[in-house]
């Protein structure tokens, strides 16, 4: 009789913790890591031989944008050809807490609100509903959740734009309560979309100490990544100090070339911070462009009361003037004068009547429209059925080594998890959500040297997993989930590019997920045995 379900052997194991590699054998039983040794004994039920592979915990997508694409298709075949076993969803926006009015509009359009999207049903009323839901459906990785704070903003005050009041805010702190008590890893905000642009730092802060009294983070899209990144770090740090609070700055830059210089003094902060005494980190996508969508480029006033609100807006022509004068000014987080239209590139989704401009540049399309860049995007806002995305070429490569260089930073795809299928027919995804994580090791790994494999795999693995509080996974160890990444070391490469960003990353060969292969000799199994991971504040955990 076998002694395990699965043995690995030979692979040169990465453990997640950071120290040097070295050769053995790695067996499973069950969910979970049984064995590990130059040479073990036993036999497995199924042994694969891994000699010349990485073999590593599976990797931590720090903020994922997954929680749709997944009800879609469960295989998550974009995160997994590249190693991810866990998704890390909820950035401002997360599946819960709704009311009836929330659960109506994403039974309508979903998060991005698209009349022509994925219909799915909504049987869930908080956001660990949804991820138990989504667990009994069937997915090939792991999930977890932030709870959004712009989903609590909405649920108590819709799209107003204005302070809670105290009895707002004690509501909102109630709901994420429940959240945490449920297995929520904390709460994020996305502090440049309305409606969490009317986010004061004293509400945040009371969010933030809900969640860390459940031992959860508080993480950020900060309220800029422009010329006010410096105040946005630090209002980021006076919240983890106030609230006794982890905190992260989601995918840390310094948006727009003329700002750059911002950058290593936002470093300094979080350095100091640290040294402080605070547990403040950050995370960062391996890409020198960002993505978004277009309407970011419209101030956050005029979305006041939500997109029907804001198309309004945009087709009235008193108040156009006025939202054209303000997209021309600084003075907010205004991504057109940081990237400029010529390197902001629309992608879509579009309907039939606007797909000629998917892929040209927003400087282009004015000039095909015969107008201004500024109204070209009111129009595109306007006229499209639901949002539209665009890559916008704002970020110094230098400055992504950079932040990838610094040992408190882990790395995010914040972006979707789906096919290439899907993301071809769909036409809005960002090249970062086939390749983030092969590009570290492809690029800064092997290619650059800006880290070594240890420590990329320490900072996709265990560095996540300890900032979210997650026991038993992050690393391969005995006892430890047997979440498990195959990879070949010298030929592991994104190919995704902003012309062909649904292109699958190559080199990952098996992967696990709680012990039970859905990847296997680059195939994908068929098998959904993703779970809710739950963060620290669980009743269960």
């Amino acid at each position: 009789m076998p002694d395990f379900d699965l043995v690995l052997r030979q692979g040169l194991l990465v453990d997640g913790s950071g120290a040097d590699p070295v050769v053995g054998d790695l067996a499973v039983a069950g969910d979970r890591i049984a064995a590990m040794g130059p040479r073990i004994s036993g036999r497995g039920t199924r042994e694969l031989d891994v000699s010349g592979l990485a073999v590593s915990p599976g990797f931590v997508d720090m903020m994922s944008w997954a929680p749709e694409t997944l009800i879609e298709d469960g295989r998550s075949l974009s995160g997994l050809m590249q190693g991810v076993t866990l998704e890390v969803m909820g950035e401002g926006t997360s599946m819960g807490p709704l009311d009836e009015t929330m659960r109506a509009a994403l039974r309508a359009g979903g998060i991005s609100g698209r009349e022509d999207g994925f219909r799915y049903p909504v049987e869930w009323t908080s956001l660990w509903q949804y991820l138990e839901w989504l667990e009994r459906r069937g997915v090939s990785v792991n999930v977890a959740s932030f709870v959004g704070a712009g989903t609590l903003r909405e649920h108590e005050i819709g799209y107003a734009d204005r302070p809670a009041s105290d009895a707002e805010l004690r509501r909102m702190c109630a709901l994420l309560d429940d959240e945490m008590r449920h297995g929520a890893v904390g709460v994020a905000s996305a502090l440049i979309y309305p409606p969490e642009t009317a986010y004061t730092t004293a509400e945040l802060t009371a969010l933030a100490r809900v969640a860390s009294a459940h031992g959860g983070m508080y993480a950020s899209h900060v309220r800029s990544e422009g010329e006010g990144l410096l105040e946005a770090v630090a209002e980021l740090i006076e919240i983890a100090r106030d609230a006794h609070a982890r905190a992260e700055v989601y995918h840390l830059k310094a948006a727009g070339r003329a700002h750059r210089h911002l950058l290593p003094a936002a470093i300094a902060l979080i350095d100091d911070a640290r040294d402080a005494g605070l547990a403040v980190t950050a995370d960062v996508y391996p890409y020198e462009y960002s993505g978004t969508s277009l309407s970011a480029c419209i101030p956050p006033w005029a979305h006041e009361g939500g997109p029907a609100a804001l198309r309004a807006r945009l087709d009235d022509g008193s108040v156009r003037e006025q939202i054209r004068a303000d997209m021309e000014r600084p003075g907010w987080e205004n991504p057109m004068l940081d990237a400029g239209p010529e390197h902001i590139s629309v992608r879509g989704p579009l309907g039939a009547e606007l797909a000629r401009f998917s892929g040209l540049s927003l400087a282009r399309v004015a000039e095909a429209m015969g107008t201004t860049p500024e109204d070209a995007t009111m129009d595109l806002v306007r006229d499209n059925r639901g949002d539209v995305f665009a890559l916008y070429f704002d970020i110094d490569p230098s400055d992504v080594r950079l932040v990838a260089s610094r040992p408190w930073v882990s790395f995010c795809s914040d972006a979707e998890s789906l096919s290439s299928e899907a993301a071809e027919r769909d036409g809005a995804v960002h090249p970062r959500a086939f390749g983030a994580f092969a590009r570290v090791l492809g690029r800064f790994v092997r290619e650059e040297g800006i880290v070594s494999l240890a420590e990329a795999v320490r900072r996709m693995t265990s560095l996540p997993a300890e900032n979210l509080r997650l026991t038993g996974r992050g690393r391969l160890g005995v006892g430890y989930a047997a979440d498990v990444a195959a990879f070949d070391p010298a030929t592991v490469v994104d190919r995704s590019t902003p012309a062909q960003p649904h292109a699958y990353a190559e080199g990952m060969v098996h992967v696990l997920v709680n012990g039970t292969p859905v990847l296997l000799d680059r195939v994908h199994t068929g098998a959904t045995p993703g779970r809710f991971v739950r963060g620290p504040g669980s009743r269960s955990s």
